[in-house]
């Protein structure tokens, strides 16, 4: 049974928009001395480990099965494996900052992959409207880098991270089948990151080819475990933390808290700088996600 927002859950969703934010910085550090794939693949790998270590301590087996596995699979390539890759090379035109911005109008396509996907969860009027607005958004942020020459690296890196979002998405529509298969929130979670992790390795073996590249340095080699213990594996223990105490609806809320996080990391430590319509963007993605949300316009 889920309930109102009490300050422990606010805690914990302040903390986790840190860790979810902090992916963004650990991408941007981690390039440095890594392959997009290869971080991927360290990242989930991480994770996967973490989690199963949390799932024995805990109690809980982890996934069995054709059906369980197969759903952990379409997690791990839609929620991780696929999002995760177009993020981290996204990263590679664009700010850390401006790609937590970008994500953040993930709701916004989960709305409209339930829609068109699912029987059940169709579109209201103001999950209509916060969608447009939503989108209205990602117009501003992307502004000239859509017509003018010489801001196509731009463009590239935010319709990476735009097709990530959508991939998260279709990811929501696909999470019914790890509640079919009756799973619970830590096995899914390390199942999901075992799957994709499988999934990177052959990637990394034929293109990134490990043993064959320079030594990283120390704070890439840093950023990659913080990327899987604390920006994947932590992460999913929060989140799904938060999800059962106080529900869906609430737990989006961190959605609105990510870019702010990200934004910091990226000026105070990366010395990183975004335009003024960045911001205009990141304010009417989350306007709209207020709208869809409603419970604001429920209470004027």
């Amino acid at each position: 049974m889920t309930g109102p927002m009490t300050p422990r859950l606010w805690g914990l969703l302040f903390a986790l928009s840190i860790v979810w934010g902090g992916s963004f910085f650990f991408a941007a550090v981690a390039l440095r001395g890594f392959p997009p794939f290869t971080i991927v693949l360290g990242r989930v790998a991480i994770a996967a480990a973490a989690l199963a270590v949390a799932c024995r301590a805990a109690g809980f087996a982890l996934p069995r099965g054709r059906q369980a596995w197969m759903a952990c699979a379409g997690m791990g390539l839609l929620n991780n494996a696929l999002p995760f890759t177009l993020i981290v090379v996204g990263q590679q035109y664009i700010p850390s900052g401006l790609a937590a911005v970008v994500n953040a109008a993930t709701p916004v396509f989960a709305v409209l992959c339930a829609h068109f996907l699912t029987r059940d969860e169709k579109l209201t009027a103001n999950r209509l409207a916060g969608a447009l607005t939503g989108m209205a958004g990602v117009a501003v942020l992307a502004g000239p880098a859509t017509f003018v020459p010489g801001h196509g690296a731009e463009l590239l890196g935010i319709g990476l991270c735009l097709c990530a979002c959508l991939s998260y998405g279709l990811s929501g529509v696909w999470s019914r089948r790890v509640r079919r298969a009756g799973l619970s929130p830590l096995p899914a979670a390390a199942g999901q990151c075992a799957s994709s992790a499988l999934m990177m390795l052959p990637l990394v073996l034929l293109f990134d080819q490990p043993w064959a590249l320079p030594a990283p340095p120390g704070d890439a080699v840093a950023a990659l475990l913080g990327f899987g213990l604390f920006s994947t594996a932590l992460a999913y223990v929060l989140f799904y933390t938060i999800l059962a105490g106080a529900g869906a609806t609430n737990t989006m809320l961190v959605t609105l808290l990510v870019p702010v996080t990200a934004l910091l990391l990226g000026s105070l430590v990366l010395g990183e700088t975004l335009a003024a319509r960045h911001f205009a963007g990141m304010a009417v993605i989350g306007l709209g996600l207020v709208v869809m949300d409603g419970r604001v316009l429920r209470a004027r």
